[in-house]
């Protein structure tokens, strides 16, 4: 159980507990943001992409991921962000390529490295999504005109695919929507989030064999499920 750690509002100087937020690891373990007990709050004037997250190495298999920086809604109506721990900016950038389904069975097919596109905006994780699902293999992807209606992010030649930005994990009911895209359109359903999953939207999307990819600010997408890494290893169906 993850221990409470009190936070003092910078604006009206009052004490509240604050249970610091757990989130999955595309490795499976999960990762509970190192609240500072010692940090020096600070309120919330204005918010930017970049101040959005915060980047933290998994304890299990030491995967830097990047998540929503804690915030806490004061009595007093401030809204406080709460010091974390973050790591340290790595020497060199993150080797891009296979990544963990390299390790498993079966021929992968063989890629150029992959060149991220960094993410500083809800529009460049769309980017980022499209070129990634281009290097797996994917033609003529274009971007969804009527994202609200269809939950759909981007379209291409046999692929539906959603990216959630927000820093809140991504629920059942997107992960659902997405699927019946695909079936709609007898098109491959893939599904990137920069906050994780949700328990039941990752229970789900296994059993409907959805591959789901989690994206950091580097704008490079990691597998997290079998079906993700099936599609790294063996490219699009049919291709």
């Amino acid at each position: 159980m993850t221990d409470n750690v009190p936070v003092r509002c910078p604006a009206c100087r009052r004490e509240q507990s604050f249970t610091p937020p757990t989130f999955p690891c595309p490795c499976g373990a999960p990762v509970t943001l190192p609240v500072l007990r010692d940090g020096a709050p600070e309120e919330i004037g204005h918010r930017t992409w970049e101040n959005l997250w915060v980047a933290v190495d998994c304890p299990a298999c030491g995967r830097r991921g990047h998540w929503p920086q804690p915030e806490l809604g004061c009595g007093c109506g401030a809204v406080v962000r709460v010091p974390v721990a973050a790591a340290p900016p790595p020497a060199e950038p993150r080797p891009a390529g296979p990544g963990a389904a390299a390790g498993r069975g079966g021929p992968v097919v063989p890629r150029p490295a992959f060149q991220p596109v960094t993410i500083r905006t809800a529009r460049d994780a769309v980017a980022a999504a499209a070129q990634y699902l281009t290097w797996l293999g994917f033609h003529g992807l274009r971007p969804s005109e009527d994202r609200a209606g269809s939950g759909v992010d981007l379209y291409g030649t046999g692929v539906v695919a959603q990216v959630d930005p927000t820093t809140r994990p991504t629920g059942l009911r997107d992960i659902e929507c997405l699927w019946l895209n695909g079936l709609q359109k007898s098109a491959v359903s893939v599904f990137f989030s920069l906050a994780g999953y949700a328990r039941e939207a990752r229970a789900r999307a296994d059993a409907l064999h959805l591959p789901l990819f989690i994206m950091d600010l580097t704008g490079t997408p990691q597998p997290v499920n079998d079906p993700a890494d099936t599609l790294i290893r063996l490219g699009p169906p049919n291709s």
